[in-house]
């Protein structure tokens, strides 16, 4: 190495790589720095000074010891820090156990490590750019070891093309371990051996062939295999569902309270098949209303650590896809057993309310009930009824108990409103779907009387039932119980949404009491209605909440305002209701608290099943957008931009939701850049902004399956014409 090759940057770099060798393989001696100048042979006073530089460089990320006689010595209590590595978009970061802030990890210093992993790494601090850095030393575990792809087969081997965008590398699969799979089929490849260094393949082995790509059963179960979800349910547990009969008999029904005769009805979405709530009401003599709230006594048939109740768990929550649903239970169960089917006799849990005319809650009982369901309503039945009677006919079977509801569910929300709940109204996006899976058109689905009323009654179940078990007298201590909890939302993102939201005029406070900023952010959000910008400021509200989770350590629900609240009220589709109704029965019937510990982590496994279950519904959802929009390639649509970064802008077609990506590569007319602190794309020249909620219209350019998508062209941005 020549004394003017490491005074060069490279040089430089070079030489820092090699002191730490030749300390990693000294590591019990120490060295001065004449002694190092002789070992690398360095005679002329700039050499020598890089050395020393760099030397002094490494004793301040500790690196190295220097002790007071000059002598440098690899730090040998140096310890690694154990973390998660963290990509986001190009970014790639080391986040440490215990840190809310990631650490930079430079390409040369991953390792081979992926999103997800479990590592070690060091971590260092580098003066020139004066930011800590990662370098990652061991993989302690991986977080996902299983993909989906294409197989593509030449004579003597194969390989798994996946659209990982994490995983650099596609996956050599040995043509022994090939079968019957064929070049083209969608496969879910388990790795068996990963590369130490270097950018040699991992080799992997089928664990499953889902079939031709494009079939839409492939690429629904290809989304679920993706996000390591079950896309059947094991036959051994059906055939033991199917073997529950459902019978009730009257020991049981004597132990319950009988609201048989007690007018009793059902109101789910109109291709629903599993009904786990059910709403009653009658006048009592008193003068009051009573108002059941039933839920489906799942755990009466489901005994904990039973084998189905151990998949259940496993599964923690039912998936739903734009085009079918994966249950957590067996269907014998969920549709059959348990589901408050009209006109059958059914096992519920209850909170039954009685209710004076202005909705107060003047007493309550949390009971085992047998019920007997009189009509099975759909949203848009009751809806009907409700408007006939807004109209003055109010002919309808049960009209008048679904007007005492409706009329109940108002004044809990207002009431709900006015103590500081957050009411984010956004309308979803449906597809019509044909017989083969492909979507043919879009349709929203707003929420209207009907679904708010029967929102209402769940909320105030939950919240009772929290209550119940979390309310005790001061000085004594609440047994373990899993709520339903909901932080305030992050002091950053809502100043970003106050700097945001005030470029159109709007205030929103970010100090004071909880309750000051919720009305604030609800004033702000009933302002907007109507108004351009409204989905801009939306999404962005939503995006500076923190997200709801399981927990026994119970902070309150903040968007709801409550002090308490649970999940009681869906049994069927969600385990922790399941770990309440069994826990409210413990403790009602006098048990001890159960371990916390335990519940805790059964809270933290359902909440991040609940989040990639809803990953994987968004990825169906994007599936089919691209494939709704693949015919239609030159096409141009009216939209708004819905999000901007370093890549280009999103657009948001208005006429079905539909969302693509105008890269910036593309956008030819001008030189844009993106402002982080705007959220825009701006350019230079002609200073078009393209900022969420921005008009513009758009040419669909093309029509990623495999990738799920859309890429668009600029048509016009807010009127004007852009080259392109």
């Amino acid at each position: 190495m020549s004394n003017k090759n490491i005074q060069s940057r490279k040089g430089r770099r070079e030489m820092a790589h090699a002191l730490m060798d030749f300390f990693v393989s000294h590591a019990e001696e120490s060295f001065t720095r004449t002694d190092l100048y002789n070992e690398f042979k360095l005679k002329s006073h700039p050499a020598r000074k890089v050395l020393a530089d760099i030397l002094d460089d490494l004793v301040m990320c500790d690196y190295l010891a220097m002790n007071g006689n000059g002598h440098f010595r690899l730090l040998q209590q140096q310890t690694l820090t154990e973390g998660t590595m963290v990509r986001h978009g190009g970014e790639v970061g080391f986040l440490p156990d215990g840190e809310e802030n990631t650490v930079y990890v430079s390409d040369r210093n991953v390792n081979n490590a992926l999103d997800g992993d479990r590592v070690s790494a060091n971590v260092v601090f580098n003066r020139k750019r004066q930011r800590r850095e990662a370098e990652i030393v061991n993989i302690l575990s991986r977080a996902k070891d299983t993909f989906v792809g294409v197989l593509s087969v030449e004579k003597h081997f194969a390989f798994l093309e996946t659209n990982d965008r994490y995983l650099p590398w596609d996956i050599f699969i040995p043509k022994a371990e090939l079968g019957e799979a064929k070049a083209g089929d969608k496969a879910v490849v388990k790795v068996v051996e990963w590369p130490s260094k270097g950018n040699r393949s991992p080799v992997g082995k089928i664990v499953d062939v889902l079939g031709a790509t494009g079939d839409n059963d492939v690429e629904m179960h290809a989304i679920l295999a993706e996000f390591g979800l079950p896309y059947s349910y094991p036959e051994n547990l059906e055939r033991l569902a199917d073997r529950i009969t459902g019978h009730i008999s009257s020991r049981e029904i004597g132990k319950r309270k009988d609201f048989r005769d007690i007018t009793t009805f059902t109101i789910d979405p109109r291709d629903a098949k599993d009904f786990d709530d059910a709403l009653s009401m009658r006048k009592l003599d008193n003068g009051l209303w009573e108002v059941g709230v039933h839920i489906a006594d799942v755990t009466h048939y489901l005994k904990e650590g039973s084998p189905i109740d151990e998949e259940a768990y496993k599964r923690a929550t039912s998936i739903y896809l734009v085009d079918r649903t994966i249950p957590m239970l067996p269907e014998h169960l969920c549709n059959f057993v348990c589901s408050l089917r009209p006109d059958e006799e059914k096992l519920t849990y209850s909170v039954v309310f009685q209710m004076n005319d202005k909705a107060e809650v003047k007493d309550y009982e949390i009971a085992r009930t047998v019920i007997r369901s009189n009509r099975r309503f759909t949203y848009e039945e009751v809806q009907d009824i409700l408007d006939q009677v807004a109209a003055g006919d109010a002919s309808a079977l049960f009209a008048g108990e679904l007007v005492q509801l409706n009329a109940f569910a108002k004044i809990l929300r207002d009431n709900r409103m006015k103590n500081g709940a957050i009411e984010f109204q956004r309308d979803e996006v449906r597809f019509e779907i044909d017989e083969h899976g492909h979507p043919i058109g879009t349709y929203v689905r707003k929420s209207t009387d009907s679904h708010k009323l029967i929102e209402e009654f769940m909320l105030l179940a939950n919240k009772y039932v929290a209550q119940k078990i979390g309310m005790v007298p001061k000085g004594t201590k609440a047994k373990t119980f899993p709520y339903r909890i909901h932080d305030v939302p992050d002091p950053m993102k809502l100043d970003r949404l106050s700097s945001f939201v005030a470029r159109f005029g709007y205030a929103l406070k970010t100090d004071g009491t909880k309750s000051d900023i919720s009305r604030s952010i609800n004033k702000m959000l009933h302002s907007v209605e109507g108004k351009k910008e409204q989905t801009v400021i939306e999404e962005l509200a939503l995006r500076s909440m923190t997200k709801a989770r399981y927990s026994t350590h119970n902070i309150g629900h903040y968007g709801l305002m409550f002090q308490y609240y649970t999940h009681f009220t869906s049994p069927i589709r969600r385990y922790p209701d399941q770990m309440v109704h069994r826990l409210l029965t413990r403790y009602l019937e006098g048990g001890r608290s159960v371990n916390q510990l335990r519940c805790e982590e059964q809270c933290d496994h359902s909440s991040e099943m609940e989040q990639i279950a809803a990953n994987a519904e968004r990825a169906s959802i994007k599936y089919k957008q691209v494939e709704f929009m693949a015919d239609k390639l030159g096409c141009e649509f009216a939209g708004k931009v819905s999000g901007a970064n370093d890549f280009g802008v999103y657009v948001e077609i208005d006429e079905n939701k539909c969302e693509g990506l105008v890269p910036m590569r593309t956008m030819i007319d001008d030189y844009y850049s993106y402002d982080e602190k705007t959220l825009s794309v701006i350019g230079r020249r002609k200073h078009h902004r393209l900022t969420i909620g921005t008009p513009v219209r758009i040419k669909v350019v093309s029509a990623n399956l495999e990738r799920r998508q859309l890429e668009f062209g600029l048509v016009e941005i807010d009127g004007h014409a852009v080259a392109n």
